[in-house]
């Protein structure tokens, strides 16, 4: 009895995802194709990855190439358990390549991507690099932060107008990606303190 109403809990959720993607998706124009195509796209992370050492270095100086390293821990762990832990292991299959709706589904040239979808790299990766950004550097600039969640939000989003994540692959996404970024920073501080690296005001 308690596993038929999980299934039937379940079942709720996934149609009102379903339901909410689709009427995500159905809102396009060629204006916002274009947007979004560059906004999904890895090239539009590159300002970003740039602005973000630039920051970390007026905060650190010459100890951001070591703040550096753990930028890239963040995002190897993020990209690693998203798709070992998540999407090999649920199996869920994308929007775009769910036969029962995949004539409904507004791709980008044809793009579908992988097969399987929960969770979303994307999300994992852009909230966790926003998560992290932001602890490492809210004593000093702490407008960061925010604009980063804007970010992680807007590439996040851009996933569900192209067609290749539902919206719980991006909450899924977004919660993984904020685990990996916390549990980084703390790696980060307790490192500082055994090392001695005067990493201040972490």
């Amino acid at each position: 009895m308690f596993r038929i109403k999980i299934n039937i809990i379940l079942d709720s959720i996934i149609d009102i995802d379903t339901n909410l993607f689709l009427f995500l998706n159905g809102i396009h124009t060629p204006f916002w194709d274009v947007i979004f195509y560059w906004v999904t796209s890895r090239v539009f992370w590159i300002p970003f990855y740039l602005v973000l050492f630039y920051f970390s270095y007026l905060k650190f100086k010459w100890r951001a190439v070591y703040v550096l390293l753990f930028f890239g821990i963040v995002l190897s762990i993020g990209d690693l358990t998203s798709v070992k832990l998540f999407k090999e292991v649920f199996e869920r299959l994308r929007p775009c390549h769910n036969p029962n709706i995949t004539d409904l589904v507004h791709t980008l040239q044809g793009h579908c991507g992988g097969q399987f979808g929960f969770v979303s790299s994307h999300a994992t990766n852009s909230f966790a690099l926003a998560v992290f950004s932001g602890l490492l550097l809210r004593n000093k600039f702490n407008y960061v932060f925010p604009v980063m969640l804007f970010w992680a939000a807007l590439v996040s989003y851009s996933r569900i107008y192209v067609g290749v994540h539902y919206p719980v692959d991006l909450f899924g996404g977004a919660a993984l990606g904020s685990i990996v970024a916390i549990f980084v920073f703390w790696l980060l501080k307790i490192s500082n303190k055994k090392l001695k690296l005067k990493l201040n005001n972490l």
